[in-house]
């Protein structure tokens, strides 16, 4: 089981790089909240560990259950993954999956302040998992999967901001508190929409959103979220650090740009290529402000 496990972490969802990233995400949200409190002082525990490990638990919980709930799709279209070629079975991913559960569940109910919030983002993933009990008319319709599932990230920021919030006596309905809550749910938006358009000569079977819309409309859509991103983002970074803010205005210039190429010619490139480089750039520069800023204050 443990060689058959191997297999499909290295494939599907790589150990130290997802568990760095969980991290990542739990502590950009952390300190860009504080510091648009103006919080400086700053008390790192186990808690902001578990956090980290938490975000990680519940996105290989997310990988793992779209790899049941995709089944048999992927049995046709993508048989070379390792659940549908047969190199890692259905029990090896549930006992990874109860285990990981198990921990994740044990670590917030002992060191979290904020159980509602994680017992939400659970409830939430479960229904996720089960295709919210509609999964006959939720499967076949890629505009109702997109309503019902992508929420998921902007639970997961409710998760953080919550603990945030109770740690430090933050007030939990302001304007920072819903811009913080966005900044890394419109990213996660951008990409789901945008990995599912492609050129005409470039669809397959798999339905895409440039298959129902057609490309230059799904591409004009996911542009003007990317332009409404880049506003929570500037209102955010401007009070922290203002060469930041202008790095972001310019990378959201050049993604306009690539937007405008692709509608006028979808075969010169992969949407989704560009779009995961401006992401790149966007949180690099995210993260980059917050030691900034604290080392030499706002610039």
């Amino acid at each position: 089981m443990l060689k058959r496990l191997h297999i499909y972490f290295k494939e599907m969802y790589p150990i130290l790089p997802r568990l760095l990233l969980g991290v990542i995400v739990f502590l950009e949200i952390y300190f860009i909240l504080l510091l648009n409190y103006g919080v400086t002082d700053f008390s790192i525990g186990i808690q902001e560990f578990v956090g980290g490990f938490t975000i990680f638990g519940f996105l290989l919980f997310l990988r793992i259950a779209d790899d049941f709930k995709d089944y048999e799709t992927d049995l046709k279209l993508f048989p070379h993954r390792p659940l549908p070629s047969g190199r890692v079975t259905k029990r090896d991913l549930k006992i990874a999956l109860t285990v990981t559960l198990t921990l994740v569940s044990v670590l917030n109910l002992v060191f979290m302040n904020n159980i509602p919030f994680f017992l939400f983002l659970m409830l939430y993933g479960f229904l996720m998992s089960m295709w919210f009990f509609k999964k006959a008319k939720i499967q076949k319709s890629l505009p109702l999967a997109l309503v019902t599932h992508n929420p998921v990230q902007l639970v997961m920021n409710i998760y953080i901001i919550s603990f945030t919030c109770i740690k430090y006596h933050l007030n939990p309905l302001s304007l920072t508190t819903f811009l913080v809550a966005m900044t890394l749910y419109f990213p996660a938006l951008i990409w789901e929409i945008s990995r599912k358009i492609r050129a005409p000569k470039d669809e397959t079977e798999y339905t895409t959103y440039s298959k129902l819309f057609g490309y230059q409309k799904s591409t004009r859509f996911v542009m003007i979220i990317t332009l409404v991103d880049i506003v929570t983002n500037l209102l955010l970074v401007w009070r922290l650090n203002r060469i930041g803010a202008l790095v972001l205005t310019l990378n959201v210039a050049w993604m306009t740009w690539m937007f405008v190429k692709f509608m006028k010619d979808p075969e010169q490139f992969v949407l989704v290529k560009k779009v995961e480089l401006y992401t790149y750039i966007t949180e690099s520069v995210m993260l980059l402000v917050i030691p900034v800023f604290l080392l030499v204050g706002r610039i």
